[in-house]
């Protein structure tokens, strides 16, 4: 008989905002794991929410863009069991297309937030965040 533990499965929710000349919004994390890394923004699904919710709702806390959440077009789920190295996280990823010049302010757990050219993006990459930023731009094209 094999012994089996139930596992702890975090629930959460990415955005990859886009603009129509080629930028996408990152956050530079303030906190480990990758601290000083940029990321996409996006944390917890909080009790009774959806994750497309939880999406827009972090988007504004980390960026202070707002988003409708209807507006929001899901591109995938991240699951791989190593994705995070504080255990298991499953994430739901969504697209957001919001004007140029949108203005950005880091918030809640950003230590900055910028708009980056999809051709130039940063080297250094939270997470799978490179996968689904990939399949966001393989998807917008």
């Amino acid at each position: 008989m094999t012994d089996t533990k139930p596992e702890t499965i975090r629930y959460t929710a990415d955005v990859v905002a886009l603009t129509p000349d080629g930028q996408v919004l990152l956050i530079e994390r303030d906190w480990p794991p990758y601290e000083g890394a940029w990321a996409l923004p996006g944390g917890h699904v909080d009790p009774g929410e959806t994750s497309r919710a939880a999406a827009a709702r972090e988007l504004a806390e980390e960026t202070g863009v707002h988003v409708l959440a209807d507006d929001l077009v899901q591109i995938g789920v991240w699951d791989a069991p190593d994705r995070d190295p504080r255990g298991r996280y499953v994430t739901v990823a969504y697209t957001a297309v919001v004007p140029a010049g949108t203005p950005v302010t880091a918030g809640d757990d950003a230590r900055t937030a910028r708009w980056w050219p999809l051709a130039n993006l940063p080297d250094r990459l939270a997470f799978d965040h490179a996968d689904i930023l990939t399949k966001a731009h393989t998807q917008a094209l």
